[in-house]
């Protein structure tokens, strides 16, 4: 592309979320921005000004920062890049690469924003960039990431945290995750049958909304060798067993409880459409494994659609200009495309220099 962006009515309108502005998010959604960006959505920044022309200047001094005064204002295009900001100034005086609790505080309240114009059809998805936990309770917000802000502020119960990769010209896996953001030691206690059986359906769900007509779906066991009968625990058998059987009843195809090890690798080859696992790095390290920069998180369970890129907020190189936006680009590309109901694929990237 080269100049404006074309006029393109058909683009869903999605709001980037500059996430904690100590950390990488900034740069990202700037480097995204001279990408392919504006091929696959009109977007607007919600996250402060001076931070966001920062970014831009340290990415592209063509970049230029259109300050808004209500979401659904601004124009996008290649050069210009409109922002609005729902939260007070702290933001602009953070320190590069610290926990903040003036981070925490604005990550949130862009995120509030953003999520409330989603749910008001101001906009027609979210992509964010990524916030720091530990910011977060420094400012007195006890949440323990993005999801589960978004299910208090929409008022769900069932809801869950998916990673989901594109796969060659099949629909892509997706991997869901029974537990959140906690404890290793916690997870056991954590585990029910009927959050097990909700998380199938949720999967379940969302392959059928991006177009497949039978979703293959596998679950994970949570302890080696799916408990080797009993001798490494027995959650597979009280626990996760008794939840396959309510998804089979329900009308899913789903078999489980399995090997975590295996199962992943299965699915990647193409047995599974979706997976379940039992708790986040069960999940992530394997789709992280074989695809870092093109796994997007998706928020399952919303009443709006919700993405991000898988990484983290990066403090050991954020605004030193080695951040890429790879993960961001990605996460808004699927954003997008589930925007349009899903497809039968999911649209691949524009070569490199294309018009």
């Amino acid at each position: 592309m080269s100049g404006e962006a074309e006029s393109m009515p058909t683009r869903p309108r999605i709001a980037l979320t500059l996430g904690d502005v100590a950390g990488i998010g900034p740069e990202v959604i700037a480097r995204a921005w001279t990408s392919e960006l504006l091929t696959w959505c009109d977007p607007v920044v919600v996250g402060h000004p001076i931070v966001l022309a920062r970014a831009a200047a340290l990415v592209d001094k063509k970049l230029a920062v259109e300050e808004l005064d209500s979401i659904t204002e601004g124009e996008s295009g290649i050069c210009r890049m409109p922002c609005w900001n729902p939260a007070d100034n702290e933001a602009a005086e953070v320190p590069a690469g610290k926990d903040d609790p003036r981070a925490g505080r604005a990550a949130y309240e862009y995120l509030k924003a953003a999520c409330w114009a989603a749910q008001a059809g101001a906009i027609d998805a979210i992509t964010t960039a990524p916030l720091s936990k530990a910011s977060l309770h420094l400012a007195g917000l006890p949440y323990p990431g993005h999801t589960e802000i978004l299910a208090e502020l929409c008022q769900v119960r069932e809801f869950a945290m998916m990673l989901y990769l594109p796969r060659g010209a099949d629909p892509g896996l997706g991997v869901a995750h029974v537990t959140l953001h906690t404890s290793i030691r916690s997870v056991p206690d954590l585990l029910s049958i009927q959050g097990i059986a909700d998380t199938i359906g949720l999967v379940g769900k969302f392959l059928k909304r991006i177009r497949v007509t039978e979703p293959r779906l596998g679950v994970c066991a949570l302890n080696p060798h799916a408990g080797e009968g009993g001798l490494f625990g027995d959650e597979e058998a009280r626990l996760i067993r008794p939840a396959v059987e309510i998804g089979m009843n329900r009308g899913w195809n789903v078999v489980g409880p399995l090997p975590a090890d295996t199962l992943l690798k299965r699915a990647w080859e193409g047995e599974f459409d979706g997976v379940v696992a039992m708790y986040h790095d069960q999940g992530h390290i394997a789709l992280k494994l074989v695809g870092f920069n093109r796994a997007v998180n998706v928020t399952l369970g919303l009443p709006i659609v919700r993405t991000s890129p898988s990484h983290g907020t990066a403090f050991d190189i954020a605004w030193r200009g080695l951040a890429r936006g790879d993960g961001m680009l990605e996460a808004v590309r699927v954003a997008a495309w589930l925007t349009q109901g899903g497809c039968a694929t999911v649209p691949e990237p524009r070569p490199s220099g294309s018009d």
